[in-house]
């Protein structure tokens, strides 16, 4: 295993149940989790996120395979023994105790002396940026500012792994949207590996070095937020990250890039997500701001009706039916339509930016 790995999962399965009435949660999973990294699961609920963060945390053990922190094998190891914290929906912070003496708790389970507490309690709250609410009990402050000592309770004891579950769900979106920006600072100052879980793919992109996609008990790729979003593999991830369209064609050729021919006959260059993907009836995913919305008869254009607008402020989505039935949606700048042509059963025609059609798997 590389030096540069913190945690590492080698072929994870965890059943549920009884026999003839199983779940399994995870099938199989193998994940290397870096040091001093930014790691999201992220996928839709019951993917097995969660269940994969437990067995880290040691609140679970794996039916097969073997759990490994910095290379070593910590699989049967209870979580008082694993150098690992974890922040959970629910802050959990104790009413009667105040902001610092919650940030401390920790510490002093662990027989740490006095000046060491209170020089780590001042640098977590100052983290955290709540040095003014160190005397506050829970009940006096905000949602947001009971993250903020969860956060420091749990990065107190400079632990090797932090783990996050979906820590963010109870906040309302512009705080949610600030946090993002915070956890990322936090972890960046701390150097502590952050593991997050979220369904939501904007705090993902957002805040994460990398980011592994979950369906199913299994991890359908892993990539950085620009690879995921640009690159994805399979239908399931090009629709679960963003936006896609989906188009049906025939691909021929070799290498990177292919030739598609639409089901309405129309050609065009597609790159391929895998290079294992052969040729014959393919799915082309086409995200919305890689349309092109031209007039009707734009030679090369593909003929659409437009359906739908929905206006957004800087822009808009167009949603159009091409004239084989299937539904597409472009992302229009809202400056393009001054002149209000996209209107409801307007024609127009469709034309790909380059490198914008690409070749998933099933």
């Amino acid at each position: 295993m590389s030096d540069e790995v913190a945690v590492r999962a080698e072929r994870v399965s965890k059943v549920f149940g009884t026999p003839g009435n199983e779940l399994r949660a995870l099938d199989d999973v193998t994940v290397d989790i870096r040091r001093n990294e930014f790691f999201t699961l992220l996928g839709p609920s019951g993917c097995g996120k969660t269940t994969l963060l437990r067995l880290i945390a040691g609140f679970e053990t794996p039916s097969s395979g073997a759990i490994l922190l910095n290379g070593k094998d910590i699989t049967v190891d209870p979580p008082f023994k694993r150098p690992i914290n974890t922040v959970f929906q629910s802050y959990a912070l104790f009413p009667h105790l105040t902001v610092a003496q919650n940030v401390g708790f920790g510490l002093e389970m662990m027989g740490r002396a006095k000046t060491e507490i209170d020089d780590t309690v001042d640098k977590m709250l100052d983290l955290v940026q709540m040095e003014a609410m160190r005397n506050r009990l829970p009940t006096q402050l905000s949602g947001g500012q009971q993250q903020r000592v969860a956060l420091a309770r749990a990065l107190a004891p400079q632990p090797s792994v932090l783990l996050l579950d979906e820590p963010l769900s109870a906040l309302d979106l512009k705080l949610r949207k600030q946090m993002q920006i915070e956890l990322k600072r936090m972890q960046m100052e701390t150097g502590i590996t952050f593991i997050f879980v979220t369904h939501d793919q904007e705090e993902a992109l957002t805040m994460s070095d990398r980011i592994g996609v979950m369906s199913a008990g299994n991890i359908l790729q892993i990539g950085s937020p620009r690879e995921i979003y640009n690159s994805p593999q399979n239908r399931f991830v090009a629709s679960f990250i963003g936006e896609s369209n989906f188009l049906e064609g025939v691909s021929s050729g070799e290498g990177k890039t292919r030739k598609v021919v639409l089901t309405d006959g129309h050609a065009f260059e597609a790159q391929v997500a895998d290079g294992n993907i052969p040729n014959g009836n393919v799915t082309v995913a086409v995200r919305p701001e890689f349309i092109q919305v031209v007039q009707a008869g734009t030679e090369g254009a593909v003929a659409a009706t437009v359906t739908n607008i929905v206006y957004f402020g800087t822009d808009m989505h167009c949603y159009m039916a091409l004239d084989s039935g299937t539904e597409v949606v472009a992302r229009v700048s809202a400056d393009a339509d001054r002149g209000g042509a996209l209107t409801e059963g307007a024609k127009v025609g469709l034309t790909f930016a380059p490198g914008g059609l690409r070749i998933v798997g099933d």
